[in-house]
């Protein structure tokens, strides 16, 4: 049966209720309730960057939406949804809000007409694990990042900032009563929602949750929407078959070669077969040239970006060798 709602985390949905100029108030209202934004220094209009100006890195991010806020201040947000960890997610979330930054210079542009860049990043998993003495957690679901001189304390240097919501770290169960807490319920429970709960009844939650509406798409629609889900489960499963079979390869190889040496050949090996994998499930013939490619990589970080493109690759050769 067609569920009620779809689920936001997806790459269709997560685009379709933030990234479309119609539904700006939308976005406005995430971005304002996040960073904690209120009076003077609320988001009033945002624009939407021109897919020219995307930060473009092949790597596991099932949805990005990126945009110019036009505030008084001028910054630029960099807004995801992330639904998977996968290795190196810190650097890319450091390396596309830096992006941002620098590519605000054109031409004749100088340096002090750089705007600060915000990267608003959403993680369907825990980044912070740590906890205290008394066993909280030191980084709460929504975290806050920027520079700060570490004798004195104080902070500066705010040009590049980060916000973090960090879904399995919700807490309030059905009765959210914050705003942000009802983001996180939002997110993790729209799709097994069958009415619009009164915690979400009012304001942007109930304008997200119709947007989310099965109800409302069309055919093409619902298709994107499946075709989204199918890679995201691919991606999971890609990772899982790279984890055991990495496991299983360096069992193996540790056995001459030492357990640290062999597991880390394992993870590799792991990879290349999680590519070839996915390629399979969906389809997608390897010729000889392509699979003897994949299988003799030995780099960790391009067989990553492979099994990333694995996921939305048209022909086989379009994962080692992109149009």
């Amino acid at each position: 049966m067609q569920p009620v709602f779809a689920d936001p985390k997806t790459d269709f949905v997560f685009k379709r209720i933030f990234g479309a100029e119609a539904r700006k108030p939308l976005l406005i209202a995430l971005l304002n309730h996040l960073l904690e934004l209120d009076g003077e220094r609320r988001i009033l209009d945002v624009q939407h960057l021109s897919s020219d100006q995307h930060v473009g890195v092949a790597e596991l991010k099932l949805s990005i939406v990126d945009v110019k806020c036009t505030d008084a201040t001028g910054r630029r947000f960099v807004v995801e949804m992330q639904v998977l960890k996968v290795e190196g997610f810190e650097k890319r979330v450091v390396y596309n809000a830096s992006k941002a930054y620098v590519m605000q210079l054109r031409n004749a542009d100088e340096y002090p007409a750089l705007c600060d860049v915000v990267g608003v990043t959403i993680c369907n998993f825990n980044l912070w694990t740590d906890r205290d003495e008394r066993g909280r957690l030191k980084v709460p679901m929504l975290s806050r990042w920027r520079m700060q001189e570490q004798h004195s304390g104080g902070r500066g240097l705010s040009q590049v900032q980060y916000a973090f919501l960090e879904l399995p770290k919700y807490a309030a169960g059905d009765a959210p009563e914050t705003l942000v807490d009802k983001w996180a319920y939002f997110f993790r429970e729209a799709k097994n929602l069958n009415v619009v709960p009164p915690a979400l009844s009012e304001g942007p939650f109930r304008d997200a949750l119709e947007v989310a509406r099965t109800a409302t798409f069309s055919p093409e629609e619902w298709e994107a929407y499946e075709r989204a889900k199918m890679a995201e489960q691919d991606a999971r499963g890609a990772l899982a078959v790279a984890r055991q079979e990495g496991v299983a390869e360096g069992h193996r190889s540790g056995l001459a070669e030492g357990h640290r040496s062999g597991l880390a050949e394992g993870h590799k090996s792991g990879k290349a077969e999680a590519i070839l994998a996915v390629l399979a499930t969906r389809g997608i013939p390897a010729d000889e040239a392509t699979r003897a490619r994949i299988l003799g990589c030995s780099d960790a970080a391009v067989l990553d970006r492979w099994l990333a493109r694995a996921v939305t690759a048209n022909a086989a050769k379009d994962v080692t060798d992109p149009p």
